[in-house]
């Protein structure tokens, strides 16, 4: 069967997806970030706390079976919470978990992950295994392997208006 996209590592040039082009094993499972940062029942100021502590702008939001229900930003705080005048200390994150994330298989290679990123504008993207999350890649886990040129081709692929 044929691949989709070039093997990881291969070097697109100037047309299509922008692929890693340092030579290492890029699939999806290599730049999971820990699964134990989910938010669920916890309040949006205990999420947002983490946050803050972690340095990270999102968590996804799981049930108790590890299934993926959604992802909260700190953007989602300010808007959908504060925002409307809703106390933080209440509010949990669970409650702002709306319609189905967009995912990727643990076992996407790079260029997948760039494509579906880049074609759903969004800017983490939240890697499964057998139906439950594994972990998380953010435009950040990206650029610190993209060359400069992916970097600012992937940006613009991001921040395009659909």
């Amino acid at each position: 069967m044929p691949r989709e996209h070039p093997p990881v590592g291969a070097v697109a040039g100037e047309v299509g997806v922008p692929f890693l082009e340092d030579g290492h094993d890029h699939r999806a499972r290599h730049h999971a970030r820990r699964r134990d940062l989910c938010a669920g029942d916890e309040t949006l100021q205990s999420a947002a706390r983490r946050m803050s502590e972690l340095n990270i702008g999102s968590l996804p939001i799981c049930g108790p079976d590890d299934r993926l229900h959604g992802i909260i930003t700190d953007r989602d705080i300010v808007v959908k919470c504060l925002a409307k005048g809703k106390d933080p200390k209440v509010m949990t994150a669970g409650q702002l978990a709306q319609g189905k994330p967009v995912t990727i298989d643990v076992e996407a290679d790079a260029g997948h992950v760039l494509q579906t990123m880049e074609r759903d504008h969004i800017r983490r993207l939240p890697i499964i295994s057998d139906h439950r999350l594994v972990g998380m890649i953010s435009e950040a886990d990206l650029a610190r392997h993209l060359s400069e040129k992916q970097v600012g081709r992937f940006v613009e692929g991001v921040c395009a208006t659909a």
